[in-house]
């Protein structure tokens, strides 16, 4: 039998999310199989998992610090992507606003603590946007490849970063031990109702970037851009200063979850900073179809199967490898319902139908 994968017309929202559920149930099915060869009751271990993630104060509260720079990095790579510029250095982009940000504490620690945290939220902007203009000029200069240029300067920063923390930063009462100093209490972000007030800044941005994409002119610009680079150029749109601007604010805004990273949750700076969140952050963006809205949705529903799979390997004694299976399954099935959203499979009888209706 003859198949063909051909593409589908638009689809409703009512469609997009059945197939979703359909992804969902399936993968629940997938990975409860997986459960039942490691002996398990699988339900029990999906109760556990809920369980893990909002069963109590603190692992609620756990969640949503995973969520925060999920959150927030998704928003700055639903930006470049809106755009067709494919940033995968989120990681890079992280890591620099994190340096730059740390730059200011570990110098201007007795500064007010007003002033002091403005002052690191404003270094962390502009750190990760500096990282994101360098392939955004290569890319509206000469055309090179965005993907090659933004993924190898995430190990430039890691490096950037290394060298610090085993050099010139490394802080001297550490004992010998590779380490930065701490920050002082003043560049700390507080925090309100139990957790970091990163997510009233990611609650900011999300608004911010909503209105800017939808509501704005360089919005506008960046998803016509997006949808085709004849139809900007034709419409007067400056190709070479939208993929600066865009890639300015992208930068920028993984830069500042890189700032609170390092101020709010490891209180200084270090190589594992970045964590693999800008990674990650593309699956989110991806899932929540580049829209801010449903990316809270997305990061913190990805942030509690983390969190809830972390419990279940204490609860039941299972192994990291275990659980990242669980996790991979879940998400091989999700991810891979994108691809029902947009395509299907034609067999024989049905391509001959369409065969004969272009014929006529």
């Amino acid at each position: 039998m003859q198949f063909r994968i051909v593409k589908k017309p638009e689809i409703s929202q009512k469609q997009y999310i059945m197939i979703l559920l359909t992804a969902i149930v399936l993968a629940l099915i997938t990975s409860g199989l997986f459960i039942l060869i490691l002996g398990l009751n699988p339900f029990y271990v999906y109760s556990a998992m809920i369980k893990g993630a909002f069963g109590s104060t603190y692992r609620l509260e756990q969640t949503v610090v995973k969520a925060i720079p999920l959150i927030i990095v998704s928003l700055g790579i639903a930006i470049a992507f809106k755009m067709k510029f494919w940033n995968i250095g989120a990681e890079g982009q992280i890591v620099v606003g994190a340096l730059f940000a740390s730059y200011i504490a570990l110098n201007y620690g007795e500064a007010p603590r007003a002033l002091l945290l403005v002052a690191m939220l404003g270094a962390g902007f502009l750190g990760g946007s500096l990282w994101g203009l360098i392939p955004a000029f290569f890319k509206a200069r000469w055309g090179t490849n965005e993907v090659i240029v933004t993924l190898m300067m995430n190990y430039i920063a890691l490096k950037w970063v290394t060298y610090l923390q085993y050099g010139p930063w490394k802080d001297s009462a550490s004992m010998g031990f590779p380490k930065i100093a701490n920050f002082t209490q003043n560049a700390i972000l507080p925090k309100l109702l139990g957790v970091h007030i990163g997510w009233v800044i990611a609650l900011i941005l999300t608004a911010f970037v909503f209105i800017f994409m939808n509501y704005s002119k360089k919005g506008f610009e960046i998803a016509v851009l997006g949808e085709s680079s004849n139809t900007a150029r034709y419409a007067g749109i400056n190709i070479s200063r939208t993929i600066l601007f865009s890639m300015l604010l992208s930068g920028g805004i993984a830069g500042l979850a890189g700032m609170i990273q390092a101020s709010a949750v490891s209180n200084t700076l270090s190589v594992e900073i970045s964590g693999g969140v800008g990674y990650t952050a593309i699956i989110t963006a991806w899932l929540a179809a580049l829209k801010p809205p449903w990316i809270i949705v997305v990061s913190v529903l990805f942030a509690a199967m983390v969190q809830g799979s972390s419990f279940v390997q204490t609860a039941f004694g299972i192994s990291a490898a275990s659980a990242l299976v669980i996790q991979a399954l879940i998400l091989f099935f999700v991810l891979g319902s994108d691809f029902f959203t947009k395509y299907k499979i034609a067999f024989s009888s049905e391509l001959l139908a369409h065969g004969k209706e272009t014929k006529k």
